[in-house]
C-alpha cells in the first residue's frame, strides 16, 4: 500500500483530515484537487469524492473521466440526507461512505477498492434470472448492463431479494430499509417499488409481488 496514491476531490476542506488519515494509517499518499480542475492531478489509484454541492451530472462526468484513465475506482462521501438520490458511478469499482464513518471503515473501503482485500465471497453475488446483485459493491446488472438505481432503490431491491418468499408490510420495509419512520409516509415504498419494476424489466419485476392489504413479497 505504500506506493498507492489517492486523489481527494472536494469543494471544501471539511474532510481533509478524515481522508489524510489514510497517510498515517496506511502509508497512502493523498493529493488534493477540486471538481473543476481535476486534470491538474498526477497519476493516482483511487479517487475519493466529497459529493457535497456537486450535481449528479458532474459526478457522471467525473466517472467518465475515470473510465478514460483506466477505470480508476471511486469512493463517494455522501451526506445522510442525500442518500435517497445517490447514484453510484456505473463502472465496476465504486462505493460510498457517510461522513459519520470512522477512519477504520474508510480504511476498509479503500483497501477493497484498491484490490488489497479478498475477492468477493460467493454470498456477495446474487443471481436472479438475468439479474445480478453485487451485495459488496451495491451494484446491479441486467443482462450484464448496469442498472441505474438510486441507493434507496438498490437497498429496497436487495432487501427483498435476500429475504424471499416472505411478505413485508410497507411499515416493516420502512423500518428495515430506510431505518426510521419516514416522514413522507408509506406511499414512498410504493413509489420506489414502481421505479424498481420499471428499471429491472418485466421478467425480474414479476418476482416482486404485491400482497393486497399487506405490502410486498419477492418470489425466488
Amino acid at each position: 500500500m505504500a506506493e498507492k496514491c489517492v486523489l481527494f476531490m472536494a469543494r471544501t476542506t471539511r474532510f481533509h483530515e478524515f481522508v489524510r488519515s489514510l497517510t498515517q494509517n496506511m502509508g497512502i499518499e493523498v493529493s488534493l484537487a477540486t471538481p473543476d480542475s481535476p486534470t491538474a492531478a498526477h497519476d493516482f489509484d483511487l479517487l475519493i469524492l466529497d459529493a457535497d454541492g456537486i450535481r449528479s451530472d458532474r459526478i457522471d462526468q467525473i466517472a467518465s473521466w475515470l473510465e478514460e484513465r483506466g477505470s480508476i475506482p471511486m469512493l463517494v462521501i455522501a451526506d445522510d440526507e442525500t442518500l435517497p438520490g445517490l447514484r453510484l458511478p456505473g463502472h465496476a469499482r465504486s462505493d460510498f461512505i457517510c461522513p459519520t464513518a470512522k477512519p477504520a471503515e474508510l480504511e476498509a473501503r479503500v483497501r477493497r477498492l484498491l484490490g488489497d482485500d479478498e475477492a468477493f465471497a460467493p454470498d456477495d453475488i446474487l443471481h436472479i434470472d438475468n439479474l445480478v446483485i453485487n451485495l459488496a459493491t451495491y451494484q446491479v446488472y441486467l443482462d450484464d448492463e448496469p442498472v441505474d438505481l438510486t441507493l434507496m432503490e438498490y437497498s429496497l431491491l436487495s432487501f427483498l431479494a435476500t429475504h424471499p418468499n416472505r411478505a413485508y408490510s410497507r411499515e416493516a420495509l420502512l423500518r428495515q430499509v430506510w431505518g426510521f419512520e419516514y416522514c413522507g409516509g408509506t406511499r414512498t415504498v410504493d413509489v420506489h417499488i414502481r421505479r424498481i419494476r420499471s428499471k429491472v424489466g418485466p421478467q425480474i419485476a414479476s418476482h416482486i409481488t404485491t400482497v393486497r392489504g399487506v405490502g410486498y413479497l419477492f418470489k425466488d
